[in-house]
């Protein structure tokens, strides 16, 4: 078995570590302390004795919920569903799947009646469906856990110092005195990643520059675009002594990863996670994304709704464990994924999604009703030195709109070659208009997506 990577850390990163973040959880009765110290022993068993763990602790959730929330108390019943006769995690397909439009129609039902202290969330809708849930201290103490276990995966704990590039305006909105008073001592600063311009990206360079952060926190793409800028301005930022680019909620392509891990001088670590479904999976040092199954169970399903076995490409639907007072019990996300059937060379024993391919609607389908990924069309774009930025929508299968910011005018040549390349893929007869903008802007989240397909395909 190895061990995980020791975590090097200064006596002010120590003191905030054990000190004052014990003190600042329990104060907000959260137990995520206790539950850090048992992740980083559970992640060292094996696959069998994690299955165990496992199953006893579905059984119990799941019955928890049968007695106390109404709307599963009725789905169960109608089912003919037995917690206590649970015996493997294939017996969960007796359940319907949770989705979106079932949370919105029974939202006050989904809470438990034994829930108290509930705060209310949302997601920021880059998947058109905002949608509004809640959350008890007890997830909360989990996600909390399990995203901490996985930072000391890198060598860096809470307390060190950190760059946060987020769009959420749930964060952004919550910078009251307090939290700011909060984020000095654990040394963390927000970025807001809504305004990317020029002048805007130059103000973040000199930030990140005068904290020399030991690990950055943001969606891909703004890192990415970060770097580039920091490349064309010529600024080095290697030289600061960043240990790790923690990036999540958007796909990683391999191009951004390569970008961001040059530029900073240091790894990229991708988590995947949203805050509807929780924090499901972390990327270790040795490549592996290993799923947080002390508390997540994933399920992979193909377009009518059956469970595909490792190696195949399908939609992830989480069961969250630690879910008791608003439960997520087979709740589709939206996302494609493949999972792993190896073991991760670190020695965790957490089974490992082997790729997450981002959400159903980056997925775009040719007129003769074949399903692609978006990055054939991505990579068209990519390989042309003339385009700066860009954003791919399908309105329909006969419908292609893209829009370009490009590095000098749209001549007729490369709006042609553009034209030629996306026709091969998706369709002789299919119209693409090319659009030449000023800038692209994000999603209301922050979050920045290249492909978008309002074509219902899976």
């Amino acid at each position: 078995m190895k061990t995980a990577p020791a975590v090097t850390s200064s006596l002010y990163t120590a003191w905030v570590s054990g000190c004052f973040f014990p003190l600042h959880e329990k104060l907000k009765k959260h137990t995520s302390v206790a539950l850090r110290r048992q992740l980083e022993e559970s992640q060292w068993w094996d696959i069998n004795r994690l299955q165990t763990a496992q199953m006893k602790k579905l059984r119990e959730f799941l019955t928890q919920v049968q007695f106390h929330v109404p709307y599963y108390r009725q789905v169960f019943a109608e089912s003919g569903f037995n917690p206590a006769e649970l015996n493997s995690l294939a017996d969960l397909t007796h359940l319907p799947f949770l989705t979106k439009a079932i949370i919105k129609q029974n939202t006050e039902s989904i809470k438990s009646g034994i829930a108290h202290d509930l705060a209310r969330y949302n997601t920021g809708g880059s998947s058109g469906e905002p949608l509004v849930f809640f959350i008890g201290k007890t997830r909360t103490s989990h996600d909390i856990a399990a995203k901490w276990r996985a930072t000391r995966w890198w060598g860096v704990d809470i307390g060190d110092p950190e760059i946060v590039i987020w769009g959420s305006p749930i964060e952004l909105g919550a910078q009251d005195r307090l939290r700011n008073l909060r984020d000095r001592i654990l040394r963390t600063k927000l970025l807001p990643a809504f305004e990317m311009s020029d002048q805007k990206v130059d103000e973040f360079l000199s930030e990140i520059r005068a904290m020399r952060p030991r690990m950055l926190f943001g969606y891909p793409s703004a890192l990415s675009h970060i770097a580039r800028h920091a490349g064309m301005r010529g600024i080095r930022m290697d030289d600061l002594g960043i240990q790790v680019a923690f990036v999540t909620s958007e796909r990683l392509y391999d191009d951004q990863r390569q970008q961001i891990s040059d530029t900073f001088g240091c790894p990229v670590a991708n988590g995947y996670g949203g805050r509807d479904a929780g924090f499901i999976a972390h990327e270790c040092p040795d490549g592996g994304m290993h799923i947080s199954a002390e508390d997540i169970v994933v399920e992979i399903i193909d377009a009518q709704g059956n469970p595909l076995p490792p190696g195949k490409s399908g939609e992830v639907v989480v069961t969250h464990m630690a879910t008791h007072d608003f439960p997520f019990v087979r709740y589709r996300t939206g996302d494609m994924a493949i999972l792993h059937d190896k073991p991760c060379t670190c020695g965790r024993g957490l089974p490992l999604i082997r790729e997450v391919q981002g959400r159903s609607t980056d997925f775009i389908v040719a007129q003769d009703g074949t399903v692609m990924h978006g990055l054939a069309l991505i990579y068209v774009l990519r390989d042309l030195p003339q385009i700066e930025a860009f954003k791919i929508v399908q309105e329909n299968l006969d419908f292609m709109h893209v829009y370009l910011v490009c590095r000098t005018d749209l001549d007729k040549p490369l709006q042609q070659h553009i034209e030629r390349a996306f026709k091969t893929r998706l369709g002789q007869a299919v119209n693409v208009l090319i659009e030449q903008v000023t800038h692209i802007p994000a999603e209301k989240s922050g979050k920045f997506r290249y492909v978008v397909s309002k074509v219902v395909s899976r």
